[in-house]
């Protein structure tokens, strides 16, 4: 057994496990290995030595998730106990697990672990220390843990010895469950049991299955301290000498990351925050974006920040090179990368900042039909919301090879145990108490729908957010026209964007296919409503 810190196997399960725990975790099986808090070094060495990756040219470490590439939505469930029944929203998204099988499940994955090597890290979760999760994580391969290093919070040396994890992470891909005896739908699962504070994972390799489990938790667990949590990224600027945070909503692919890293602006997070009583925290302490695509030139600080320490997931190398080719998808459309927050020059840290000024609700329309920006009233603002209309990006889920449209209630229903409702409700007042200005921002498709249009250009949206952050688009400043069959308001005019852009009948060739398609849009977004 090998732990790098100075702690005995034995210390360290009183630490990681104290006894009043109910499922004490390494009770039943002592691993071959430990490996406790490895440092980024120490754990790129191991995947090497053990074949789970290999170093690209810029020093960042390339890992493959195995057959799942993604997230895999109805393998995800929530244990259904006294104390969730009659709060989690039960249904399609929080799909229930009996306690029995849980507990069963959890002693065959400890079981599992006997002869194997563990790492074991402790790390946090929320930048605020008023809300936040201590967290045991577990993994039984060096890059989940590098991972796991790089995503979330982490400790200072000088506090391990007196941390005390109020949560207990456990991912192993290679554990595969037998669904006729565990309950599951699949050998795969990730299982979070909120009243044990134990989140369970197996038979699948990819690493977003542990950071989603985490902010489902503290989805579940802030409201009850008067906290929204958001999938959002957040940034902060200045206007007018005074701070000036935005947040911008959205679904995987939808350009959180890739909108909120502005090298004018500093970097609060890219995903997951809460918003308190006294402003915005990130949940997380590093970054995980798209790599599809990925340019220096497009996108500067992301290309920048994978570097030693960073983990490039599921791409390719130029042949002969260890050059990583960013447009290469032959596994997957949805190839990662994940860097501590510290990458991006620009970071703020500690991850906080003051009340939003700004939100923006960014949407992949797949239909070309939604304008490229609109002016949101608070009314408005909660029916987006709550709508959460995009379109899933291939490969962001398995089974998902094109763009398809979907709705997800706040922008992240997949990762919402509470009713859509109750967090709508918290942003609403949140909204009109620092009165925040809110907006539709399309990035999906112009001049038609997926396959006939074209994707709306990243310079463009920059542009009108920059315009939006500085007050350019107030009504003050320029004109505004309705949209005839949303009701949207749309900006006629703004620098650095065409005109003709701004209105999306204007791009289509055919204006009465765009009143046609806008139409039927319209009709998908009331029968939504309706089922609200």
């Amino acid at each position: 057994m090998v732990i790098e810190q100075s702690q005995s196997f034995a210390q360290l399960i009183s630490l990681n496990f104290p006894a009043d725990n109910a499922i004490d975790f390494l009770q039943l099986a002592e691993p071959a290995e430990l490996f406790f808090q490895l440092s980024p070094a120490s754990l790129i060495e191991q995947a090497l030595r053990r074949g789970e990756g290999q170093l690209t040219d810029t020093g960042a470490l390339m890992c493959t998730t195995g057959r799942f590439t993604g997230r895999s939505p109805k393998d995800r469930y929530i244990v259904r106990d006294a104390s969730t029944t009659d709060t989690v929203d039960w249904g399609n998204v929080n799909i229930p697990f009996a306690p029995d099988k849980f507990d069963q499940l959890h002693r065959r994955m400890r079981s599992f672990l006997e002869y194997r090597t563990v790492y074991v890290r402790y790390a946090r979760a929320g930048a605020d220390p008023d809300h936040q999760l201590n967290l045991c994580i577990l993994t039984t391969s060096a890059w989940q843990n590098l991972f796991c290093h790089n995503m979330f919070l982490r400790v200072p040396d000088e506090e391990l010895n007196n941390f005390k994890p109020d949560f207990t992470v456990l991912a192993v891909p290679d554990f595969k469950a037998i669904p006729a005896e565990d309950g599951t739908r699949s050998e795969n699962f990730a299982i979070l049991d909120l009243s044990k504070r134990t989140l369970l994972i197996g038979g699948t390799g990819y690493a977003g299955e542990i950071k989603k489990g985490i902010f489902s938790a503290l989805n579940y667990l802030l409201p009850q301290q008067d906290v929204l949590p958001m999938h959002c990224a957040a940034n902060v600027g200045e206007r007018d000498g005074k701070s000036d945070v935005a947040l911008f909503f959205g679904l995987s692919g939808t350009g959180k990351t890739t909108l909120s890293a502005d090298p004018d602006r500093a970097l609060i997070g890219d995903d997951e925050h809460g918003w308190s009583e006294t402003g915005v925290f990130n949940f997380e302490g590093g970054c995980y974006a798209k790599a599809i695509d990925l340019t220096r030139e497009r996108e500067p600080q992301i290309f920048d920040a994978i570097r030693y320490g960073a983990i490039v997931e599921n791409t390719r190398f130029f042949p002969g090179t260890s050059t990583v080719h960013y447009s290469d998808t032959s596994l997957t459309e949805n190839t990662r990368t994940s860097y501590p927050i510290d990458f991006i020059n620009n970071a703020r840290i500690p991850s906080v900042a003051g009340h939003p000024d700004t939100i923006f609700f960014l949407t992949c329309d797949a239909f070309g039909v939604l304008p490229p920006i609109a002016r949101l009233t608070p009314e408005q603002a909660m029916h987006y919301f709550l709508l959460g209309y995009t379109a899933k990006v291939a490969g962001t889920e398995m089974g998902v090879t094109e763009p398809q449209a979907t709705f997800s209630a706040c922008f992240g229903a997949a990762f919402m145990p509470l009713a859509p409702g109750r967090y709508a409700q918290m942003l609403g007042e949140k909204i009109r108490e620092h009165d925040t200005d809110v907006w539709l921002i399309n990035t999906g498709w112009t001049g038609g729908g997926y396959g006939v249009g074209q994707r709306i250009s990243l310079s463009y949206t920059r542009a009108l957010i920059r315009a939006a952050l500085a007050g350019r688009l107030e009504p003050d400043q320029v004109r505004y026209q309705v949209h005839p069959v949303f009701g949207l308001a749309m900006p006629i005019a703004c620098p650095d964007v065409p005109d003709a852009l701004l209105d999306p009948r204007q791009t289509w060739a055919d204006p009465t296919a765009y009143d046609e398609k806008a139409t039927y849009l319209q009709r998908l977004f009331d029968d939504k409503r309706q089922l609200l």
